[in-house]
């Protein structure tokens, strides 16, 4: 059992526990209502402490939200690398594939680009930030460079274009939009990675 399901399921963290509880319960807030909705407040109701206490551990919100992010690029990273490599040999559905990783990382952490890249982020100059983002922006531009993009502006609009598009498929899915019937995280990323494919494939020169 994890630190947040002990701490949404009633029961505070072990003791030393609290800045890792925190950081998965942030993970688990952020699925639920997004950065517009992300309370330090509410994350000491859900673990049973202080609203003081996560101020032991970060100094504001924004330092919380920073440890996160790097979190999630750092995760959002090897998972897109694993599921370039099990996509095969060709280059254009190594880079389709992201775009289902994308949605599967979403869609199981609630912390997608909106967060990693976050504008309110931007001014604390965070190095750890920094760095997994640099990390997941180098990945994938090596990957537009192998299915034919070497041009960095044009490799970056590309990648603009495939991760709108997988952004897309997580927040209609969210919202219900796609179907009557709510389908599984496996088939919007199965989706999102076919419509990839296809924008790629028609990105070829």
């Amino acid at each position: 059992m994890t630190e947040a399901a002990v701490g949404a399921g009633g029961g505070r963290p072990a003791r030393g526990r609290l800045r890792s509880a925190l950081i998965d319960e942030s993970f688990v807030l952020l699925s639920e209502t997004g950065m517009a909705g992300f309370s330090v407040a509410e994350l000491a109701r859900r673990l049973g402490v202080s609203t003081a206490a996560p101020y032991r551990h970060f100094p504001n919100r924004e330092a919380l939200l920073a440890v996160v992010a790097a979190q999630s690029a750092d995760e959002l990273t090897r998972s897109m690398k694993a599921a370039a490599q099990a996509a095969g040999p060709d280059p254009i559905d190594r880079l389709a594939a992201t775009a289902g990783a994308y949605v599967r990382h979403v869609s199981d952490r609630g912390a997608g680009l909106d967060v990693i890249f976050a504008r309110e982020l931007r001014p604390l100059r965070d190095a750890d930030v920094a760095r997994a983002g640099r990390n997941l922006m180098t990945l994938l531009l090596d990957l537009a460079r192998q299915a034919g993009h070497a041009d960095p502006p044009q490799a970056l609009l590309l990648l603009e274009q495939l991760f709108v598009l997988a952004h897309g498929y997580v927040t209609l899915d969210t919202e219900d939009f796609l179907t009557r019937s709510r389908l599984s995280f496996e088939d919007v990323a199965t989706r999102a990675t076919r419509a990839a494919t296809a924008l790629l494939r028609g990105n070829v020169r």
